[in-house]
């Protein structure tokens, strides 16, 4: 399927997402140097989050005044006042919009109401992004599958069968451009709870492209996830991994994302085919590396081979190895000397 102009396909070149979220932590100016950066390393999209203090959190959950404690760093504040300095303004959206297309990179984001994805149907987003979190939220699915733009779907936190609810569900609104992302939900999870072998199998069970959403550190998750077919890669994405904020210490910056984007290509470009080729350089470098049969000691003309005549050496230009057996108890034309490669025309 096409995600704007971007063919998306398993086992193509990834579609590679950086992921600012809310690490603009409410600073335009520094929204606009991650798009640059994005750009600048490659990335087909930058993605942030629409939701606003009403649309995401309870009352009773401001209450608390949570502080989020299993993320890696300290924040500012309460929650409530975490969200009204993180979350983007509607008229940011357009803002930020507006600038991507400036530079030629798309700008997506996730819908956390329908609100929210009317605003961004508006903005002639190329897709929307589901996150994990929303993978039983029903209506919010249905609603934005009768927009009728591609899906991608995070699918953190999910049983199987609350995938396939979600999947029959966007399927019933009659769409069926959608993109499933392998995704655990921690920042980040242990190595023994990636299984990345669930991307295949994601494959496998419902038959739609199927990529990866990463919340690990570094680069080797995610590049790892490309020799599955990984059809899309999101990562979080920062300029400074010790910036105050949600997800910065989990986020690749910009030279974590460039070697992302750039190995990614690479690695597609090394699977290659599941046709054995020996390609022409490999040829040519046969000739030079292989062995060929040549003497022991020296004979003369009308001498009859023995195995005990005959050894390999390098290059590979005489007869092979593997033909020994053609050899043995043939007679020599012609008198050869020690380690002196034979020919077919030196036998009788």
């Amino acid at each position: 399927m096409k995600l704007g102009n971007r063919e998306v396909k398993d086992f193509g070149v990834p579609y590679i997402i950086a992921e600012i979220g809310a690490n603009h932590n409410g600073d335009m100016d520094l929204a606009r140097r991650m798009i640059d950066a994005a750009k600048a390393c490659g990335c087909d999209a930058v993605k942030f989050q629409s939701w606003t203090p009403e649309s995401l959190i309870a009352k009773e959950e401001y209450d608390r005044n949570q502080k989020y404690n299993d993320s890696p760093r300290k924040h500012f504040g309460s929650l409530k006042e975490m969200v009204e300095k993180y979350y983007l303004r509607a008229d940011q959206h357009f803002e930020l919009k507006k600038y991507c297309d400036g530079l030629g990179i798309a700008f997506v984001s996730t819908p956390f109401s329908p609100e929210e994805a009317d605003l961004l149907e508006k903005l002639d987003v190329p897709f929307f992004k589901i996150a994990s979190m929303d993978v039983n939220n029903l209506l919010l699915l249905e609603h934005v599958a009768k927009k009728n733009r591609p899906i991608v779907l995070s699918t953190g936190m999910s049983t199987l069968s609350e995938i396939k609810q979600a999947v029959k569900t966007i399927e019933a609104a009659g769409n069926r451009q959608i993109i499933l992302l392998h995704c655990i939900a921690l920042y980040p999870p242990a190595y023994e709870d990636i299984h990345l072998n669930n991307i295949s199998m994601l494959r496998q069970t419902f038959g739609y492209p199927t990529g990866f959403s990463d919340h690990t550190f570094g680069v080797t998750i995610p590049l790892a996830s490309v020799v599955l077919g990984s059809c899309v890669i999101e990562k979080h994405f920062t300029l400074d991994k010790d910036m105050e904020g949600w997800d910065h210490a989990i986020s690749a910056n910009p030279a974590e994302m460039k070697v992302i984007v750039e190995e990614a290509r690479n690695i597609i470009r090394a699977l290659g085919l599941h046709q054995r080729i020996v390609g022409k350089a490999e040829q040519e470098k046969k000739i030079k590396f292989r062995r060929s049969i040549v003497l022991k000691k020296d004979l003369k003309e009308g001498a009859v081979l023995t195995l005990g005549d005959l050894t390999f050496k390098r290059p590979g230009t005489g007869i092979h190895p593997d033909e020994m057996k053609y050899v043995v108890g043939r007679k020599l034309k012609r008198n050869v000397s020690l380690d002196e490669v034979i020919q077919w025309a030196d036998l009788v």
